[in-house]
């Protein structure tokens, strides 16, 4: 295993590759927010608007909130079209829906409007598995509400109040190229079939168009260690994690993995797992290991000489000291490592095993092999796959896979 400098060094010459050298801003894509009113009215198709607006009335919905930050989000996606039309850009409107290989292709930028599930969902569509060329398009993304969403994956809140002054910059190429690791997921088995995924937004199985991946062979070493002959990799990347677990979060967790093809099989009994990127640190990732300032005292309150001068003084800065702690667990967008958590692991009896198995740490890869009920692999909390007793995956970064966005500040 390379370690974390040189595995960086290596995976910045092959970014250099697929950085723009000539960019020039002419069309842009903006693809828009499916907002909380327009989702009802999804579900409702046949309901007037005075009839749904109703219906969430007796159910106990506050429509007067649902139908304002709607127009919130529609009056600052009406700026920042027109901010990219008044440089002389070309713009299509996109929504979930009607994202194509044909509109993403044509566009120079995509430009999410709304919050960091809508640039989550453009950047699974921005990916070299389901680009007609492979030309990376940036994506850089505006937050229409920061009162109400913070937004970690979209352009700093000041922008929102000038979108026009963001457009300016990216015209002139007064920017930076950022490249965003993301998670590939192979799945392993007898006949490299997939199964249908589900939209978690929609609760829809998904229909994807024909993307570019196919069952292949795999290779003596790895058919060897991972008891399987074919491979397939699925046709969406992880920007922020890929979570592995049960679907009834009541139900414990079975899972084996094999952390950078080492001859160790760990197995563990928990309440799933989180495999995160640089860029996914700030979110789950956090949720999942952060402490409190309470876990602080609880702790030195816990040691022998609890009452000491020393540790007193050190309680008084238990917020402080769970801060430093909690900003330790972020690394960069663009770094080349993972990290897997695993949530609530048992640790009695023979669990783990081994004893020695982290419940945290950066790899390079991770085998997962599933001895779950009714589990599922979740990539960015969006789309799921059944991950049921026997089913295989691995885990792995490619730099040819990262992210392309644009950052300003």
């Amino acid at each position: 295993m390379l370690k974390s400098k040189q595995l960086l060094q290596q995976f910045s010459k092959e970014y250099a590759k697929y950085t723009p050298t000539n960019f020039k801003l002419k069309r842009a894509l903006v693809v828009t927010k499916l907002s909380r009113y327009e989702f009802e009215q999804l579900r409702h198709p046949e309901l007037s608007p005075d009839q749904l607006q109703q219906k969430l009335r007796d159910r106990g919905t506050d429509v007067e909130m649902v139908l304002h930050l709607h127009k919130v989000h529609k009056d600052f996606e009406r700026r920042v079209v027109q901010s990219f039309q008044d440089v002389g850009c070309e713009v299509k409107l996109s929504s979930r829906s009607s994202l194509s290989k044909d509109v993403m292709s044509w566009a120079d930028v995509i430009v999410p409007v709304g919050g960091d599930g809508t640039f989550l969902l453009s950047a699974g569509r921005a990916s070299p598995l389901f680009a007609l060329s492979q030309q990376k398009t940036p994506i850089v993304g505006f937050n229409s509400d920061p009162l109400h969403s913070e937004g970690r994956l979209m352009l700093p809140k000041h922008y929102s109040d000038n979108p026009a002054d963001a457009v300016s910059r990216i015209k002139s190429g007064d920017f930076k190229w950022m490249h965003r690791s993301r998670v590939r997921t192979t799945m392993l088995g007898s006949n490299g079939k997939i199964p249908e995924p589900t939209d978690l937004f929609r609760h829809t199985e998904v229909k994807m168009e024909q993307v570019s991946t196919a069952p292949e062979m795999l290779d003596q070493d790895m058919s060897y260690k991972y008891k399987a002959k074919m491979k397939r990799v699925l046709p969406y990347l992880a920007l922020n994690e890929v979570f592995i677990g049960e679907h009834l979060s009541a139900r414990v967790s079975h899972l084996q993995l094999v952390l950078d093809h080492q001859d160790m099989v760990n197995k563990t009994k928990c309440s799933g797992l989180c495999v995160s990127t640089g860029t996914g640190s700030t979110s789950w990732h956090t949720s999942i290991n952060r402490i409190t300032s309470r876990d602080v005292d609880d702790l030195l309150r816990s040691l022998p000489n609890g009452n000491s001068k020393n540790v007193m003084m050190m309680r008084q800065n238990a917020e402080e000291i769970a801060h430093r702690y909690n900003q330790g667990l972020l690394f960069a967008p663009d770094d080349p490592r993972l990290c897997y958590s695993i949530r609530e692991q048992i640790c009695v009896g023979v669990w783990p095993s081994p004893k020695t198995f982290k419940e945290r740490d950066f790899v390079q890869t991770v085998f997962v092999k599933s001895h779950c009920i009714d589990a599922n692999l979740v990539i960015d909390g969006s789309i799921s796959f059944p991950f049921n007793d026997g089913a295989k995956a691995l885990l792995e970064v490619h730099p040819e896979d990262a992210l392309l966005t644009i950052a300003l500040d």
